[in-house]
């Protein structure tokens, strides 16, 4: 049996999304030898979104979490996270239910972000408002031109201004460079060095004038090895738990496994060459051009039409298939993958589906 057959996969109904239990845990290791302590890890949990996968990181020693939206703070905060970091800038009704949930979670260290004056003071006026004192990290513009201000002269002024607020705290700098992940591992770590110097020097700056910086939070997956080699960083991946067939094939000096596998059944064969299969756009992220998948025991296939329900794909055998047979895949991204499934299936180190588990934080709101 391939490592990604379930043995009773006639069971699951398809499309479904497994999770391979002892992949997971071989994640999480690699993710623990490359940051070198639990202390310096931050994972992110919009990859997974779910409770299980918290509580076993919090038993492996992990404390502190990196999220995006109040649902997963929430969700790391009821079990068993000390440390939360909102990475985004909470706007309109987001700022009450971040202080709704210092609240509700009086136990957990809650953070957020801020790039800019304005967001700032009210920050700064809606802690006062509730009586709490916030922390608050500069979120750093490092060349994606997402979000964050960049690290010269104004960013200087910024974290000035936020340190001075009597009611926030100010937590230190948010790096994120999503856009750095390139094939070659030296590009990638010349291109990564480039992007975090001026953030370097803009923390010596700061602590030259008698700012504190506590902590640079820095990188995403491509870069977690390379921020790794670095002291007073906090390391906040997040693909690396499950891994992906996008980042496997991008960044193929990283030792993490794909941990996720569509499973699909053929439901149509719509002429000789064609199969129809039942992964459309609500199972499967397809924010990208295709491959959206990689399928592990059809790998000659060829998407030519997705829509939400169906994806056709050519094949030259085609005829070595019959309607209901399962196809497994790996998706090329999986963190939106996840959120498009009510629950994943869990698979144990004999190959059966043996758990569900709710995808809890793929909702916007839980109880706050």
């Amino acid at each position: 049996m391939n490592w990604f057959e379930v043995a009773n996969a006639a069971e699951i109904p398809s499309p479904a999304l497994f999770l391979f239990r002892a992949r997971i845990a071989a994640n999480l290791a690699e993710m623990l030898r490359v940051a070198g302590d639990t202390k310096r890890l931050r994972p992110h949990l919009k990859t997974h979104k779910l409770p299980e996968l918290v509580q076993w990181q919090v038993e492996l020693g992990i404390t502190k979490f990196k999220t995006a939206t109040i649902a997963e703070a929430e969700l790391a905060a009821s079990h068993g996270a000390q440390d939360v970091l909102l990475a985004y800038q909470p706007v309109g009704p987001h700022i009450g239910r971040l202080f709704e949930l210092m609240a509700r979670f009086p136990e957990t260290r809650f953070s957020c972000l801020a790039d800019n004056s304005d967001s700032v003071s009210r920050l700064a006026q809606a802690a006062l408002a509730a009586g709490k004192s916030l922390t608050v990290f500069l979120d750093l513009d490092v060349g994606q031109g997402r979000t964050g201000i960049g690290p010269g002269g104004g960013a200087f002024e910024l974290y000035r201004q936020l340190a001075s607020e009597r009611a926030l705290l100010a937590g230190g700098l948010h790096a994120y460079d999503g856009h750095i992940y390139a094939h070659d591992l030296a590009v990638r770590l010349t291109e990564c060095d480039a992007a975090f110097g001026p953030v370097e020097q803009l923390r010596r700056r700061l602590e030259a004038a008698g700012l504190k910086v506590p902590v640079v939070v820095a990188g995403g997956s491509p870069t977690f090895p390379l921020h790794a080699r670095r002291e007073g960083v906090e390391l906040s991946p997040g693909t690396t738990v499950l891994w992906d067939a996008g980042y496997a094939h991008k960044l193929p000096d990283m030792n993490f496994q794909p941990a996720a596998v569509l499973l699909t059944r053929v439901v149509s064969q719509p002429a000789p060459n064609r199969l129809c299969l039942d992964l459309g756009h609500k199972a499967v992220a397809s924010e990208m051009p295709h491959p959206r998948v990689v399928f592990l025991n059809l790998p000659e296939a060829t998407p030519v039409m997705h829509s939400e329900e169906h994806l056709v794909v050519e094949t030259p055998t085609a005829a070595k298939w019959a309607v209901g047979d399962c196809i497994y895949a790996l998706p090329w991204h999986v963190c939106p993958t996840v959120a498009l499934h009510e629950e994943v299936v869990v698979v144990d180190d004999a190959q059966c589906a043996s758990a569900r588990w709710t995808v809890t934080a793929r909702r916007r709101r839980l109880t706050l």
